[in-house]
């Protein structure tokens, strides 16, 4: 769960430099990697559902 609220704050860049601090303490590298591109698909296709939303 950590790696979820990690990506997401990232994305808005809402994270402080405590958040920071603790996140680099718990999460690996391959963790944020893989929560990054799963965080970047999930936006992607919600941009695109979107996009067919509105052009249908």
């Amino acid at each position: 769960m950590s790696v979820v609220k990690a990506v997401v704050s990232s994305f808005f860049g809402v994270r402080g430099s405590a958040g920071l601090e603790a996140d680099s303490a718990s999460i690996t590298p391959v963790q944020a990697i893989i929560g990054g591109l799963v965080g970047a698909a999930i936006v992607v296709a919600g941009l695109l559902a979107l996009v067919f939303f509105v052009t249908a």
